[in-house]
């Protein structure tokens, strides 16, 4: 059968600010009524999303999401990043509204807006298209920093815990074990900026500085180069 579609049905404690919010976004309004009950609708590209308002709504309780499956992701992001900062004078990654950060090769982020939805927008894989790339990866052993790499990551961009991240990353570094030291200076980069995330950019300093004494190649340096950047672009993203 084709013709078929779903469509999100998000509540919203004020009808009107939900729309402003939206239309800076580049969505634009398709419908709108006032009575008997307020209710609107935006579309931008191929999809649209349904606002009603319900009285006692609390943003920071809120729970409702929607998933938005697209072929490309990055530069919507870029794009609702711009609109967030030049409308609310920074980019709001903490709180209600925010977005979450987008890294080079990251398949998904999320939008939470004024009332509290939650709006993952990920991008769509593709088919495997040869045997190689059907193939199940080789898997090595982790250490265990890198397996906090992984924890810390998920938490950060998958459930938007910027502070469990930390807690994860923050184990790991205070750990006495040794660690190769790219590994290392990963970790020291991914807690540098989820430091300024937080509001503590004297930690987010102190991290940095700790980071520059760590030995590595210029290759090494090279390769995390987009990773060792990220804290000082999002100070500048938090204008």
């Amino acid at each position: 059968m084709s013709g078929e579609s779903t469509i999100p049905l998000l509540p919203c404690v004020s009808l009107g600010e939900t729309l402003e919010f939206y239309r800076a976004l580049g969505f634009e309004v398709t419908y709108q009524q006032t009575s008997p009950n307020p209710y609107a609708v935006v579309r931008r590209g191929g999809f649209e999303l349904h606002f009603f308002t319900l009285k006692g709504l609390e943003p920071s309780t809120a729970f409702s999401s929607c998933l938005v499956v697209l072929p490309e992701v990055e530069s919507l992001h870029a794009t609702f990043a711009e609109a967030l900062r030049r409308t609310r004078g920074k980019l709001p990654v903490s709180g209600i509204p925010r977005l979450t950060r987008m890294k080079p090769g990251q398949g998904r982020f999320t939008l939470v807006d004024l009332s509290g939805n939650s709006l993952i927008f990920v991008r769509r894989q593709q088919p495997a298209t040869s045997e190689a790339a059907k193939a199940p990866p080789a898997t090595e052993p982790q250490s265990r920093m890198a397996k906090a790499l992984a924890a810390a990551a998920r938490l950060r961009d998958f459930k938007t815990d910027d502070a469990a991240a930390a807690k994860v990353l923050d184990a790991a570094l205070a750990r006495k074990e040794p660690a190769a030291p790219v590994e290392r200076a990963r970790a020291l980069a991914a807690r540098a900026e989820l430091a300024v995330a937080l509001g503590d950019v004297e930690r987010a300093r102190a991290l940095q500085a700790e980071l520059q004494q760590i030995p590595l190649s210029d290759e090494e340096r090279e390769r995390l180069q987009g990773e060792l950047r990220a804290a000082e672009d999002l100070v500048r993203a938090l204008g």
